[in-house]
């Protein structure tokens, strides 16, 4: 049955009718769409737009309605063309005409923007407390490792020593960030469209405030035109997904890295690692590299609601039947996603041994023999700078580091060097005097793990 076949003659070609259906997708909203309906039938009784003998009775069959579906004894019948065609096709079949009310003073148009903003509402907070496991796991890993000297590194060269603790930190920082833009999406989102109607609201006595603090909104949206054609908070919630995303590539990166014989700073634990088919030796970073590939999807999506969106006139068009799975299937990567990344970090094993010699054979103490001259004994920073590059050269050619160069060396390149120049090279000492706020001294890394801490428990509310 199609709720719109009243004024069709002959029936929908069977192909048309599976090329149009959108059930297969829009069956997971299915307790938003009895629920919204739940709100719309009290709302019509207390109104008095139907009788409250009338609401009551649909009020009190499609919570029936709801049991059944969520305790498996009604099956959602897949020949309907949409969720809200088989909810109010079987709660007609249920009680009659009395169930062919409850579509009074609302349309399809604000049903499923209503059902799509209730259904999002509730992802966003699965995935926000997925964000927050796994921020209070990195938090954990930083505690652990807040005292490992490792390389930090830019254009994937080793640049100055830091420790895997600050490393971790600063992802932390980023799925803080994360976790602030969802709140900031939900707050958007946060209006209801229903009682918008087909766009142009109703002629009906309706309380759209009623039926919006039914349903857990701030308010009803204030224009009845974008109600209906609204789809900024899918984009937006798909934006901050691709941002999650983007984050949780970039974390892999880096674990795959960590994780090769050409550097080997961790180890994953044999239950978040594969083998090879033909390779016996090979323990493979498979999930951190599903995670990397699955990003792809999200900008893919995101793109897909953008494209989809940027050329469709007001109000509502079919073209936003796109809508749903495009964003149900980046709410399902980030989620799987989430999901086994945090328990591979947490038992992801470090290899400090082997971060420390990376962090003794790459100069990354160069800058420090600079400001060591600079700041002990007043050579311009310049200077200083040539007279360093100097030495690393002389080091590369003699295969020694400034650490082994004896006093002597050091003076055949200036004789403003003096013991003092061992304590300023020294990996610990150069990571322990960068006291700036945020930086990798392991006071300063503690002092992060304690605010992200504090900011972390903030996000409980969202």
């Amino acid at each position: 049955m199609q709720l719109w076949q009243g004024r069709f003659e002959s029936p929908l070609d069977a192909q048309v009718n599976d090329f149009n259906a959108s059930i297969r997708i829009d069956k997971r909203m299915v307790e938003e769409d009895i629920g919204g309906s739940i709100a719309h039938a009290t709302m019509l009784g207390k109104c008095g737009i139907i009788s409250m003998q009338d609401s009551e009775l649909i009020v009190k069959t499609l919570s029936e309605m709801a049991q059944e579906i969520q305790n498996g004894t009604l099956a959602i019948d897949e020949s309907a063309e949409d969720i809200h065609t088989f909810c109010e096709a079987e709660l007609t079949r249920r009680i009659g005409d009395v169930g062919k009310r409850l579509h009074t003073a609302r349309s399809r148009n604000d049903q499923v923007a209503v059902d799509f903003r209730l259904y999002t509402r509730k992802r966003i907070d699965e995935i926000a407390d997925n964000l927050r496991q796994l921020v209070q796991v990195i938090i954990q890993r930083a505690e652990d490792s807040a005292e490992m000297i490792m390389p930090g590194y830019t254009h994937l060269q080793r640049a100055q020593p830091i420790t895997m603790g600050h490393q971790l930190m600063a992802y932390a920082e980023m799925f803080l960030r994360d976790l602030s833009r969802l709140e900031d999406c939900k707050k958007r989102l946060n209006v209801s469209p229903l009682g918008s109607c087909a766009l142009a609201g109703t002629t009906y006595p309706t309380d759209r405030f009623m039926t919006a603090g039914m349903l857990g909104f701030a308010s009803p949206c204030a224009n009845s035109i974008d109600g209906v054609s609204d789809r900024d908070f899918a984009i937006e919630c798909a934006s901050d997904i691709a941002m999650i995303m983007m984050h949780l590539s970039r974390f892999s990166e880096e674990i795959i890295l960590w994780c090769s014989f050409e550097f080997k700073y961790v180890e994953l634990s044999d239950s978040y690692s594969t083998g090879s088919s033909i390779m016996p030796q090979k323990k493979n970073p498979d999930i951190a590299e599903l995670v990397r590939g699955k990003t792809g999807r999200a900008y893919g999506n995101l793109m897909a609601l953008l494209t989809m969106m940027k050329g469709i006139p007001l109000a509502y068009n079919k073209d936003m039947q796109e809508d749903k799975e495009a964003l149900f299937d980046s709410l399902d990567t980030v989620q799987a996603c989430l999901t086994v990344f945090a328990p591979m970090l947490e038992t992801l094993r470090f290899l400090p041994d082997n971060m420390r010699n990376a962090a003794s054979g790459g100069f990354i103490n160069a800058t420090d023999c600079a400001d060591y001259l600079t700041g002990e004994k007043g050579v311009p920073f310049r200077t200083a700078y040539k007279i360093t590059g100097e030495l690393v050269a002389y080091c590369i050619r003699n295969r020694k580091t400034l650490e082994t160069l004896s006093p002597d060396e050091y003076r055949a390149f200036s004789n403003d060097f003096d013991e003092g120049i061992y304590a300023a090279v020294d990996l610990m000492n150069c990571l322990e005097k960068r006291t700036s706020y945020g930086g990798t001294s392991v006071a300063s890394v503690r002092a992060q793990i304690e605010n992200a801490k504090a900011r972390l428990s903030n996000t409980e509310g969202l």
